[in-house]
């Protein structure tokens, strides 16, 4: 039944699986494998200059997934790297995508690893979209200072 949770919250959820009560009033922040696989995928997103990037906790609010990675492109060539950056330090770690949506068009790729989800997009598309407004009550993931340094002073640091 969570599956079909994707863009509901718990409240919604709740109609549809009235047998989740047990969850209430429980922690059920981000687990902190979570959160690590996150700081990776930021990190390597960072590695191919992707701005704009935030980790966002979305599990009090949806049930699929823990952590929404979030980060920006200026084209799509630019969002092609940063996805296959995130792919392959993620796959290091031993993790794979299960599912995999956009990559044809590279507008906005979503990379869907269970634990976390990656939106990778063009910064065009994400004013428009304006997702992170969706989780503005959510907490935000602290990040390590390097990932969202400008461009300058990222290429004068390697």
């Amino acid at each position: 039944m969570q599956k079909y949770c994707w863009d509901l919250t718990l409240l919604n959820c709740e109609r549809l699986n009235p047998n989740i009560d047990h969850l209430r009033g429980t922690d059920l922040s981000a687990t902190e494998a979570a959160k690590k696989l996150a700081i990776e995928a930021a990190l390597a997103a960072s590695d191919k200059l992707a701005q704009d990037i935030v980790a966002i906790d979305v599990s009090e609010a949806i049930v699929i997934t823990d952590v929404f990675v979030m980060a920006s492109g200026a084209n799509e060539p630019q969002v092609k790297a940063i996805v296959d950056a995130v792919e392959e330090r993620l796959l290091k770690l031993g993790e794979k995508p299960l599912r995999r949506e956009g990559e044809q068009q590279a507008r906005w790729v979503l990379l869907d690893y269970g634990d976390i989800v990656v939106h990778v997009q063009l910064a065009e598309e994400r004013i428009h979209y304006a997702i992170e407004r969706l989780w503005k009550d959510c907490p935000v993931i602290e990040l390590p200072v390097e990932v969202n340094l400008p461009r300058e002073v990222k290429g004068s640091v390697e």
